[in-house]
């Protein structure tokens, strides 16, 4: 193919992403599942009559496609987010999974014509929630911030589980030397060595990323891109689970006071939306229409049974010994979004050896379109009617501009009830000297500071600082965040 081909049909193609998910939106359909039925219109049974079925392929480019959402759900974040719900997430994303794959097999195996490795492995798959899904959905709701976080923490940490899980099933189904001890040491090596390598090069990255000289400031994604697929290849290539080290690393450098931060968050958001459009389109190639028809009703009972019965079972056992409340666990057994991992996967089992696994990507399709359009469409819904919405202050417009040269900004902080500045008088903030509050917007109206207002709850502040200070003044605005 000509070089101009290429580039036109990718271009072509990005521009009907762009289209589909302006319409989606407008029209409330989630994105994932409109570039999905994208894909299938493109595919072999659809108009666009692209005949795919390349597995392999398929497997590449989600694996790539996730890597980079896991990544940028990190950058997101940062550790002083999460740090506070880290223990919940981890059991939700260990034995709240287990738990989805077991319980979930045992449907399966009732359901559908698998033998019970097959039917668990299905749970397997199917057994994570999606962090493509979660992370923007959560990006437009007001779930109430504890909530919030654990499904944030949860959904990086549970993919990599959920994907070891998968491997070591496929291997046990396809070698018949393999069996449960090895199972349960191939999944710990993963992870063990995922952590390690997702710890020690995080670490690395956040020394080198404080230190980014302002001369190459404009490399800063390149240097970013650079140190997710560092991190993949090497914990991969050692046997680790490269999707928990990438994460890892990204909530590293997420949580780094840098200049560049604001920027690597816009870019990598940007990437993460051209992962998706390219992994469901994929994916969707994947989807043969005519094949649906024969697991249609049992794809959608499973996916009902997942939603009501089983993710909720999940969640309660995972969640037995924590301090959430009867109306906080029951928010997060509804908010098991999936998405494209469980696709992923899918296409890991398409790409074995597994006798099923036809019918297993089939009907992770159903789990999967049913998750989304019901609980990605009414997860705020859920959660008002459980009262477990946090107030977000109003959109306030930058009451000022700032010199055209570049050389201040204007940051926005935006104060919560429990941030340790709420009642605090702006001279007893500890900005750097160089920083100042320019305005407070408080309700509809703004306020010129004096050194004696006092900082209340909703209120944000728009800091006027040099942009060469952004670190220290992140700094200050990680101890503003500090819970009281």
């Amino acid at each position: 193919m000509e070089p101009g081909t290429l580039l036109l049909l990718v271009g072509g193609l990005l521009a009907v992403s762009m289209a589909v998910a302006l319409g989606a939106a407008r029209l409330g359909v989630p994105t994932l599942v409109a570039f999905l039925a994208l894909g299938m219109l493109l595919g072999s049974d659809g108009p666009g009559g692209i005949d795919f079925d390349d597995a392999e392929l398929a497997r590449t480019v989600g694996i790539a496609g996730l890597a980079a959402i896991l990544y940028e759900g990190g950058l997101s974040t940062s550790w002083r987010r999460l740090r506070r719900v880290a223990v919940p997430a981890a059991l939700l994303a260990t034995i709240g999974v287990v738990a989805t794959a077991v319980l979930a097999g045992l449907v399966a195996h009732g359901l559908f014509d698998l033998s019970w490795l097959e039917a668990v492995l299905l749970g397997a798959v199917v057994a994570s929630t999606d962090a493509a899904a979660v992370f923007a959905t959560l990006r437009f709701t007001h779930i109430r911030r504890r909530v919030a976080r654990t499904l944030e923490a949860e959904t990086g940490l549970n993919d990599p589980v959920a994907i070891a899980l998968t491997i070591g099933l496929i291997d046990w189904i396809v070698d018949p030397t393999f069996g449960f001890p090895d199972l349960v040491l191939a999944v710990v090596q993963q992870l063990a060595l995922g952590l390690v390598v997702g710890v020690v090069l995080g670490a690395a990255a956040m020394w080198a990323f404080a230190r980014l000289p302002h001369s190459i400031g404009a490399f800063a994604p390149v240097a970013s891109v650079a140190t997710a697929a560092l991190t993949f290849g090497v914990a991969d290539t050692i046997g680790g689970s490269g999707f928990l080290a990438v994460y890892l690393v990204g909530l590293a450098v997420g949580s780094t006071p840098s200049r560049y931060r604001r920027q690597l968050v816009a870019f990598h958001e940007g990437l993460a939306f051209l992962a998706q459009v390219a992994m469901f389109v994929v994916l969707g190639l994947l989807v043969f229409p005519s094949e649906l028809p024969a697991v249609a009703l049992p794809g959608i009972v499973l996916a009902a049974l997942l939603v009501l019965v089983i993710r909720p079972a999940a969640v309660w056992i995972a969640t037995a010994f924590s301090d959430f409340t009867h109306r906080e666990r029951a928010l997060l057994g509804w908010a098991g979004l999936r998405g494209a991992v469980p696709i992923v996967l899918a296409t890991f089992v398409l790409s074995s050896e597994v006798g099923e696994a036809d019918t297993i990507f089939n009907a992770v399709f159903f789990v999967v379109v049913v998750s989304t359009l019901v609980q990605g469409t009414t997860l705020e819904w859920v959660a008002e009617r459980l009262d477990l919405i946090d107030p977000r202050p109003d959109v306030v417009a930058p009451p000022l501009e700032v010199d055209a040269l570049g050389s201040l900004e204007l940051v926005e902080f935006d104060v919560a009830g429990d941030h340790s500045i709420a009642g605090v008088v702006v001279r007893e903030l500890g900005l750097p000297r160089t920083a100042l509050i320019a305005v407070v917007a408080r309700g509809n109206e703004t306020i010129p500071p004096r050194g004696s207002t006092t900082i209340e709850s909703g209120d944000r502040l728009f800091v006027l600082a040099p942009r060469e200070s952004r670190p220290e003044l992140e700094d200050v605005f990680a101890r503003w965040r500090q819970r009281v």
